[in-house]
């Protein structure tokens, strides 16, 4: 199925993105989308799809707000930290204070 590999591909490539800043995030596999969670605040969890619109594909919220086009996961990834947290930068601990 080539959207859901689509779907997957760009899921993964925020995945990335928000790992980098500290969150954590789990590919749910049917139908594709991701669990992101802060470490440190265990019990606030969201969920993120990824979906084809009539100008291409972008991430939505799981209330079904759109978070960004998916061929920007770096801004996409922005976005999301941002209900995580104050809007503060999170490294990655393995990038320590970069």
């Amino acid at each position: 199925m080539p959207r859901e590999h689509t779907r997957t591909y760009f899921l993964g490539k925020l995945a990335r993105e928000l790992e980098l800043r500290g969150l954590e995030a789990s590919l749910r596999p049917d139908p594709p989308s991701l669990k992101v969670r802060d470490p440190d605040a265990a019990l606030f969890s969201e969920t993120v799809d990824c979906v084809a619109m009539p100008d291409g594909w972008f991430y939505r919220w799981s209330w079904g707000d759109v978070v960004e086009s998916a061929e920007e996961p770096s801004l996409a990834a922005d976005r999301i930290v941002k209900v995580f947290t104050t809007g503060e930068p999170r490294p990655h601990p393995a990038l320590g204070d970069a």
